[in-house]
C-alpha cells in the first residue's frame, strides 16, 4: 500500500531573514533582495551583486535553526524515527579549507555528507541519513527521495533540507562564465534580461505519511502529491531550446499527482536568456498558454543547491496564503516567453494546486506537485 505523503513543518533562511514572515515582507511583496557583496571583496568581478543577509552565517548552524523551527512545528520529538536528507555542495570556504588542512580544522560537518549526519545527531533522529550534491536540483532531489521513502513505508517521517549561503567562489566561477546580471538586477522572463545573481538559501521540511500525522494529532499544512525527474541530455549547460526536460518532469508530477493542471507554477526562470524561453515552451507544451507562472528569484537570487527546497516553502506558503508571488524586476514583455507572469504585484488566488520547477547544468530537471490539505 502506498502511504499519502503530507508535509506538517517547515523553517526557512533567506536574504531576507530567517522564517516565514521575512519571506512574505520579502518574495510575496515583490521586494529585490541585492546589493553588493559584503562578505568577499566584489571589486574584480563583472558585478558586485547578491542577496545575502547581513552578516558572515555559518551554513550548519542557520540549517540547524531552520530544522529545529521545522522540527518543532511538525511537533517531531528527539528519538523519533526519520530520515533525513540534505540537498548541499557544504560550505564552500569551510570545504575547501578542509580539504587543504584535513582534520586537523575541525570542519568536516561543513562537508555535505556530514551535513545530513550532524543535523540528524542534533535533532536526536534515527533513520537514513543522504547528502545530494547534483547542483540546483539537490534539495528537489532530496524531497523527491524523501517522499519515496515515506509513501513506500520505508520510513515513517522525512527531514528533507537544502542549503546554500553565498560565497566567492561560485560568485568567482559565474561571473568568469558570464552568466552573472550585468546591470544587477534577475529580470525573469523579461526583455533585457541578462543572467543570475547568487542568493542566501537555507529550507526544511518535514514529510510523514498521513496516517502517521493523524495518529500523532500533527497538523498538516499541504499534501506532498505528484514528483518528476527527467534529463535533456542534450548540453553540458544549455537546456533544450524547447525546454522537453522540463516538461517530461512536469507532466510525470501531473500524472502522478493524477491532474492536468495546476493553479500556480514556480518556475526555475533563472533570468538567463536561454533558461526562461525554454522553460517557456515547455510550460507552454504542457500546460497550455494561459498558465500562471512567476519566478521568485528576482527577490531571491538563485540559492543554488538550495532553490528547490527554499522554492517548495514558497510554494507551501501560497497555498497557505492564497497569494502567487510577483515576477519581480519585470522590465518588459519578450515575445518568446509568452505566459501570464504575474508582473503586476502579489495576486490574491483560490490555490489548490502548485507546481514547482527546477533545473540545473547537465540538463537535470525537477517538478514537485503540492496540494492543498
Amino acid at each position: 500500500m502506498t502511504e499519502e505523503v503530507v508535509v506538517t513543518g517547515f523553517g526557512v533562511h533567506t536574504a531576507f531573514g530567517r522564517g516565514a514572515q521575512a519571506v512574505r515582507d520579502g518574495v510575496f511583496a515583490g521586494v529585490p533582495a541585492f546589493a553588493a557583496a559584503t562578505r568577499f571583496d566584489p571589486t574584480p568581478y563583472r558585478t558586485p551583486m547578491t542577496a545575502a543577509a547581513p552578516g558572515e552565517p555559518v551554513l550548519r548552524e542557520v540549517l540547524h535553526d531552520c530544522a529545529h523551527d521545522a522540527v518543532t512545528m511538525a511537533g517531531l520529538n528527539r528519538g523519533a524515527q526519520a530520515a533525513v536528507l540534505v540537498g548541499s555542495a557544504g560550505d564552500w570556504t569551510a570545504v575547501t579549507r578542509f580539504w587543504r588542512e584535513r582534520e586537523e580544522t575541525g570542519l568536516a560537518d561543513s562537508v555535505p555528507a556530514h551535513l545530513a549526519q550532524g543535523l540528524a545527531d542534533r535533532l536526536g533522529l534515527h533513520g537514513r541519513r543522504l547528502a545530494f550534491t547534483n547542483a540546483c536540483v539537490a534539495s528537489a532531489s532530496a524531497l523527491i527521495h524523501g517522499w519515496r521513502l515515506v509513501s513506500s513505508g520505508w520510513a515513517p517521517a522525512a527531514v528533507c533540507a537544502g542549503a546554500y549561503l553565498v560565497e566567492e567562489e561560485n560568485h568567482a566561477k559565474f561571473d568568469s562564465g558570464r552568466a552573472l546580471a550585468k546591470d544587477g538586477a534577475v529580470r525573469p522572463f523579461s526583455a533585457g534580461r541578462s543572467g543570475l545573481l547568487l542568493g542566501d538559501g537555507v529550507a526544511v521540511l518535514v514529510l510523514e505519511s498521513a496516517r502517521t500525522a493523524r495518529e500523532r494529532g500533527a497538523r498538516v499544512l499541504a499534501r506532498f502529491t505528484g514528483w518528476g525527474i527527467a534529463s535533456d541530455a542534450y548540453h553540458v549547460a544549455k537546456p533544450h531550446p524547447e525546454g522537453r526536460g522540463m516538461a517530461a518532469a512536469a507532466r510525470q508530477a501531473l500524472n502522478r499527482a493524477g491532474l492536468s493542471t495546476v493553479d500556480y507554477v514556480n518556475a526555475h526562470g533563472t533570468g538567463t536568456p536561454l533558461n526562461d524561453s525554454a522553460e517557456t515552451n515547455g510550460l507552454r507544451s504542457v500546460l497550455g498558454p494561459s498558465t500562471v507562472v512567476s519566478s521568485t528569484k528576482g527577490t531571491t537570487g538563485h540559492m543554488l543547491e538550495a532553490s528547490g527546497a527554499v522554492e517548495f516553502v514558497i510554494s507551501l506558503l501560497a497555498l497557505l496564503d492564497g497569494v502567487v508571488p510577483p515576477t519581480a524586476n519585470y522590465f518588459a514583455p519578450d515575445p518568446a516567453c509568452d505566459l501570464d507572469y504575474v508582473t503586476e504585484g502579489p495576486r490574491k488566488a483560490d490555490l489548490r494546486q502548485v507546481l514547482s520547477l527546477n533545473a540545473a547544468f547537465g540538463g537535470m530537471n525537477t517538478a514537485i506537485v503540492l496540494e492543498h490539505a
